[in-house]
């Protein structure tokens, strides 16, 4: 048994069994991969897929959990080099963190500026995607962390660690009936064509639990998976924006205004989502404590201990 092997069948699993799409990601051809599949099954004694002449049309039930341990033994291997490489050399590698745009454009800046700067050698990868794509990208060893506010505790391979609380606020243009108000209410905003995030994104179920709670239907014209976005379609007219509050810049966004929503959503908490078997190396855990101060190297451990 070849750890190649191992490679080749995830492959192929995470690529529908197409062959041809699992060959051309690993620079290599169709019939070695069948070859080395068929070679790994004779070792094994069972059938992992289900053939109709050259096509694999689906998994057998112990290809499955053939599956499933080849996907840990990957990983582990993986954590083997990273061990190496620590050891090696403890302040080069790279990192990649998965996270949606609004905490890469708004609440990352800072902490990678700082990480940089301690760690100039170490290359930083960012991956966007709406929180179930980040959070696969973890579980499935493409990115080391994932930074996120909702969809990625539904992944139990995942540790999560709360990193911070935010609300949301609404942006109009200037001189808006609703910068009269005293106080802003539900019913006011939902008098108003709302332009708002994905369903998938940021935060969006404390938009829709809000109102569902007052019976209100708001109408949301535009849904977006950028903060930009928004509030360049709040400043063309097509609506009033409701974005988190960390997104709004006033020397940035001069042609807008911001109105504080605290009051009428719950807070939503970010997170950053490890694989509950990884190796992290020493960087990795000080990216996080920048990133989330009360997240140090002994409190990180402690919660993937607890929880693997």
């Amino acid at each position: 048994m070849k750890l190649q092997q191992l490679r080749y069948l995830c492959e192929v699993a995470n690529h529908g069994l197409n062959l041809s799409k699992a060959a051309e990601f690993l620079h290599t051809s169709q019939p070695g991969i069948s070859k080395q599949i068929r070679l790994l099954e004779t070792e094994l004694g069972v059938d992992i897929f289900v053939r109709n002449g050259k096509r694999v049309v689906e998994t057998t039930p112990p290809g499955r959990a053939i599956l499933e341990i080849a996907e840990r033994m990957l990983k582990d291997a993986k954590n083997l080099k990273q061990v190496g490489q620590e050891f090696a050399n403890e302040a080069s590698g790279s990192l990649t963190i998965a996270t949606t745009h609004t905490q890469a454009r708004y609440a990352l800046p800072s902490a990678i500026k700082d990480f940089t700067l301690r760690y100039p050698k170490v290359k930083l990868i960012l991956r966007q995607g709406n929180p179930t794509q980040i959070a696969e990208l973890v579980s499935s060893g493409v990115a080391d962390i994932a930074i996120a506010t909702e969809a990625i505790e539904l992944f139990n391979e995942l540790v999560m660690l709360p990193c911070y609380q935010w609300n949301r606020c609404i942006v109009v243009p200037p001189r808006h009936p609703l910068l009269k108000l005293k106080m802003l209410t539900l019913e006011a905003i939902a008098a108003y064509p709302i332009i708002t995030y994905d369903f998938a994104f940021t935060g969006r179920s404390r938009i829709n639990q809000a109102f569902d709670a007052k019976g209100l239907v708001p109408n949301v014209v535009l849904t977006a998976i950028d903060a930009d976005v928004i509030k360049t379609y709040v400043e063309l007219g097509l609506g009033i924006g409701i974005l988190a509050q960390m997104a709004f810049e006033p020397k940035r966004d001069k042609h807008l205004r911001s109105i504080d929503a605290s009051h009428l959503f719950e807070p939503s908490t970010t997170r950053i989502g490890i694989s509950r078997n990884s190796y992290l190396r020493g960087y990795v855990y000080d990216f996080i404590e920048i990133f989330s101060p009360h997240l140090d190297r002994a409190t990180v451990t402690a919660a993937m201990m607890e929880r693997s």
